[in-house]
């Protein structure tokens, strides 16, 4: 059945691609929080296993979110390794880095994370796409108010 909820075909396209390369940057960031959780040491080990267990939890929400607003589009949402792999510009942990390293990685991969959430609000907003632009509001403000905690970390 066609989709008619006044956003044309060309736009749903480009809208959907671009939160297929969210969904990819937040899964991957879950991943990698995911991964600190379990393999964070030393004298902050309570705090940020704690801390990293609520962004994880956070994070596995958003992405639920991202990919069905992707399939309302009328588009499939990737759900592999492989895809993400190619969509994400968030870059998957390999080894296992010391806290200090892990807070800062994850600042990055926050950071990253809105900066492509910002790319795609043109393309939301020029077509009136108000759920996909709430969508990616909040997601920015979620992934700056992370990265200023997350930051605030490594202050001395």
């Amino acid at each position: 059945m066609d989709i008619d909820i006044g956003i044309n075909d060309k736009s749903r396209k480009e809208i959907a691609e671009g939160l297929s390369h969210l969904l990819a940057d937040t899964y991957t960031l879950y991943l990698k929080t995911h991964n600190y959780h379990w393999n964070v040491t030393g004298p902050m080990f309570q705090t940020l296993h704690t801390m990293f267990e609520t962004q994880y939890n956070e994070l596995a929400l958003a992405v639920d979110e991202i990919a069905e607003r992707i399939r309302a589009l009328g588009h499939f949402a990737p759900g592999s390794y492989k895809a993400y792999s190619k969509l994400s510009s968030v870059k998957e942990e390999d080894g296992v880095p010391d806290a200090r390293s892990m807070i800062a990685n994850l600042v990055k991969a926050h950071e990253r994370t809105a900066k492509t959430a910002r790319q795609i609000f043109p393309a939301a907003d020029k077509a009136s796409d108000e759920p996909t632009a709430d969508l990616l509001t909040q997601r920015m403000q979620s992934h700056e108010k992370t990265a200023w905690m997350l930051r605030s970390l490594l202050d001395k």
